[in-house]
């Protein structure tokens, strides 16, 4: 997927009233404001108060949903587009109290995706997220362009390329 692609889905979604925010590989690019690689995908974050909007826009916009996806994990496909889509919501404290766990205040970034200001993942939580699984040589390339970014220690676990 393209960066004007990843843009023109999130544009359009924020016409169709769903208030998306950039994960992943392309909110890495969105914080650092320069594409750093080829994205498969699109991830997004979307509050479950938007979720029928979304599928409806979805199926308006000749996304199909795959299978073997969960009731806050899914993703769409249209030709070689892929949107993976992650829903959360928060309680009256502040808590997620369903879906994907965005801690309230990560998604507070905001980026630069193709000349345009996006809402996104804020770097510091970017950071934590990338580096709390094992890494894939393309979480590697990622921490490190964060760390550079914005300052931040590369653990061990992300310091050398993986075979």
């Amino acid at each position: 997927m393209t960066e004007e692609g990843a843009l023109a889905i999130y544009e359009s979604l924020e016409r169709a009233g769903v208030t998306a925010w950039i994960d992943g590989g392309f909110c890495v690019d969105a914080l650092i404001g320069e594409s750093t690689r080829v994205h498969a995908d699109l991830d997004i974050a979307v509050m479950r108060g938007d979720a029928q909007r979304l599928r409806a826009w979805m199926v308006r916009e000749s996304f199909v949903l795959r299978s073997g996806n969960t009731e806050a994990n899914f993703v769409w496909v249209r030709g070689g587009d892929r949107v993976d889509v992650h829903l959360f919501a928060y309680d009256e404290g502040h808590r997620i109290s369903f879906g994907v766990d965005y801690p309230f205040g990560s998604l507070s970034g905001v980026g630069v995706l193709a000349g345009r200001r996006v809402r996104c993942v804020a770097a510091e939580w970017m950071f934590r997220f990338k580096t709390s699984y094992p890494p894939l040589a393309k979480d590697i390339d990622d921490v490190r362009r964060l760390a550079t970014r914005f300052g931040f220690t590369v653990p061990q676990t992300h310091a050398q390329p993986r075979s």
